[in-house]
């Protein structure tokens, strides 16, 4: 079973820009519920296929698979809740550890979060120095919550 233990956090300041090598992403879903959602992405020229079970803490169960690019970018037109969720990804390491920092566009135009991934809950990780504010536990950053309500439409950031 494959299980994904995340951790979410905003940006401070702007020293993260010239690291990593920016990818465009773009993201619908075709179900969103609180015990799973069923994603498709496409990621620069792949496409992906992901279901993700419900979060318990900062772990749920996740299954992801590569799909063909145009049959990714199919669903997103044909089949995915709108607005399709669109973003410049960046993997940055540090301290060995990836780090994935999304800058959004379109609806979500101004939300910059970043993401790590670990192999227990409880891991001991040192932050990077542009790292600010953790949102794991926030529901608003869930990218499948900001299809309903997008990061331009909120009224406290």
């Amino acid at each position: 079973m494959g299980v994904e233990i995340e951790r979410k956090f905003l940006l401070k300041g702007d020293g993260w820009r010239s690291l990593g090598t920016p990818v465009l992403y773009r993201q619908g879903y075709l179900n969103r519920s609180k015990k799973r959602t069923v994603r498709v992405r496409t990621a620069g020229e792949k496409g992906f296929l992901t279901l993700k079970g419900m979060s318990r803490g900062a772990k749920r169960t996740e299954y992801e698979y590569e799909i063909p690019l145009a049959e990714a970018e199919a669903i997103l037109h044909d089949l995915a809740e709108k607005p399709v969720i669109e973003k410049t990804r960046r993997r940055i390491e540090y301290k060995g550890l990836f780090w994935e920092i999304d800058e959004f566009s379109g609806e979500n135009q101004g939300l910059i979060l970043a993401e790590v991934e670990l192999d227990a809950e409880d891991q001991k990780i040192e932050l990077p120095p542009w790292i600010g504010e953790e949102v794991t536990h926030d529901p608003r950053y869930y990218n499948s919550n900001l299809v309903l309500y997008p990061y331009t439409k909120w009224e406290f950031k």
